[in-house]
C-alpha cells in the first residue's frame, strides 16, 4: 500500500529532448571583407568604344568667321571629273605591270581608290593650311564632316557616294563575278561607305580604349608638415 502511494505521489518525469548544436561555418568569400567594399568598379570589358565629337558655341562662331577653303574645292568645276581621271590613270598604271591580268587590274584599281578615298575623306582630320584662322574649330573633324558644313545628302556627297558604288559594279563585271575577287571588292566598298552614313556623323570608333581600372581616385595618406612626429603633452602639465 505504501509503495503504491509513493509511486503516485512522485510521477516519472519525461527526459528532456536532445538538442544538437552544429558549429557555425565561417564564410571564406571576400564579398563581406572591408577590402572588397573599398574596391572600385571593375575594368570595362568592351573592346570597341564609340565617342561623339561635341560642337560648342565657340566652334560654331569660329567656323563662321572665314570660309573653309579646305572643302571648297569639292564643289568647284572639275572636282567631280578629277575622280574619273584618277581612276582611269590608276587602271592604265596597273595594266602596265607585267603579268597582271584584267581581273587583278580592276581589283587593284578598286582597292587603291577606296583606300585613298578613305584616308582623304574619313581618316585625316583638321585643316592642312590656315588652321589658325578658325581657332582650331576643325581640328577634330574629317574632310567628309567639313563638306557643305556637315549637311547630309548634298550634290557633292551624293556624287562621292555613287562613284565608289559605280566603280565596284564595274570591277565586279570585269572580274567575271569571281567569288574571291567579289569578296575583296565588296569589303573595300563597305569600309568606304559606312563612314559616309549620317548615323556616324561626328562619331569616332575607338579600338581598345584606355579606361581607368577604378572609378575612384586613389586615397592619399595625410602627412604632417615637418620631419618630427607630434607628441602629446605629459599628464603633469595638463591643468
Amino acid at each position: 500500500m505504501s509503495s503504491t502511494i509513493t509511486n503516485r505521489s512522485s510521477p516519472r518525469r519525461p527526459s528532456p529532448p536532445s538538442i544538437s548544436i552544429e558549429p557555425v561555418a565561417h564564410s571564406t568569400s571576400t564579398s563581406s571583407s572591408p577590402s572588397s567594399k573599398l574596391k572600385g568598379r571593375a575594368r570595362s570589358g568592351s573592346l570597341v568604344k564609340v565617342e561623339e565629337i561635341k560642337e560648342s558655341l565657340d566652334d560654331v562662331l569660329d567656323q563662321s568667321m572665314y570660309a573653309n577653303v579646305n572643302q571648297e574645292w569639292v564643289n568647284r568645276k572639275g572636282a567631280w571629273l578629277i575622280h574619273i581621271v584618277l581612276i582611269l590613270a590608276g587602271k592604265l598604271l596597273f595594266d602596265l605591270i607585267p603579268g597582271v591580268t584584267q581581273e587583278i587590274s580592276w581589283t587593284m584599281t578598286n582597292i587603291a581608290y577606296m583606300l585613298l578615298s578613305f584616308l582623304m575623306f574619313h581618316h585625316v582630320t583638321g585643316i592642312p593650311f590656315q588652321s589658325d584662322m578658325h581657332g582650331g574649330a576643325y581640328d577634330d573633324l574629317t574632310l567628309w564632316e567639313q563638306i557643305d558644313e556637315g549637311a547630309q545628302y548634298t550634290p557633292a556627297k551624293k556624287w562621292l557616294i555613287c562613284l565608289p558604288i559605280g566603280l565596284f559594279l564595274a570591277s565586279t563585271h570585269f572580274t567575271h563575278y569571281d567569288p574571291w575577287l567579289f569578296a575583296v571588292n565588296i569589303t573595300a566598298l563597305v569600309v568606304v561607305l559606312i563612314p559616309k552614313l549620317p548615323a556616324l556623323h561626328r562619331q569616332r570608333i575607338r579600338i581598345l580604349p584606355d579606361d581607368d581600372a577604378s572609378g575612384f581616385a586613389t586615397p592619399t595618406t595625410p602627412s604632417h608638415s615637418g620631419t618630427t612626429t607630434p607628441r602629446t603633452r605629459p599628464s603633469s602639465m595638463i591643468m
